[in-house]
């Protein structure tokens, strides 16, 4: 049986943190391939992202393109609404039978694990992976299979008000998407 990670998010932009997750990850649970799953409209964010989903898009496929254990899977980009991820993994499960998924997630997510659309019922199709992130702790009713990365704290929301105020995404996201950034014009 294939053994697929999945990360979410709106990935406005991809960084080296979700890649380096992604990774270790992968090499720890011996995973056969990490998926970047982009979401349409997350249900735990207030506002849309920013950036257009086709652009969003592009920046994934730029950041995982040097790693052949890595894709872009845009399932929820294809529905309408809220991106539940119940409603995704049912979807993926019938899908890929064959495959074993794990979600991967961060702590703080793993804190909101008992609030997740139809939780009970999701724990039948995947097995939930939490990373460490500082000032997060980790406890949930739910089973999580925990993994320690490197401590990283970069987040999209970060970069994107460093381009703002005028500073390089340099070193924080893959060069291909700082192209991406500069050559959009995003965030500024």
């Amino acid at each position: 049986m294939k053994k697929v990670g999945i990360i979410g998010g709106t990935f406005d932009p991809p960084h080296i943190s979700h890649l380096l997750i992604a990774n270790d990850v992968r090499q720890k649970l011996a995973l056969d391939e990490i998926w970047f799953m982009p979401n349409h409209i997350p249900p735990h964010k207030q506002n849309k992202s920013i950036t257009p989903t086709p652009i969003r898009v592009e920046m994934i496929k730029a950041a995982v393109a040097t790693n052949r254990c890595f894709r872009v899977e845009t399932i929820e980009l294809q529905r309408e609404g809220p991106s539940y991820t119940y409603d995704t993994m049912l979807l993926l499960t019938k899908k890929y039978p064959e495959t074993r998924f794990y979600f991967i997630i961060g702590a703080d997510m793993v804190e909101f694990l008992p609030k997740w659309h139809n939780i009970e019922k999701l724990l039948e199709l995947v097995t939930f992976v939490g990373v460490k992130r500082p000032g997060y702790s980790f406890s949930s009713p739910f089973p999580v299979l925990e993994v320690e990365t490197p401590e990283m704290d970069i987040s999209s929301t970060l970069i994107r008000k460093r381009v703002r105020d005028g500073w390089t995404s340099q070193y924080l996201v893959p060069d291909k998407v700082k192209e991406i950034i500069e050559e959009k014009r995003l965030y500024e």
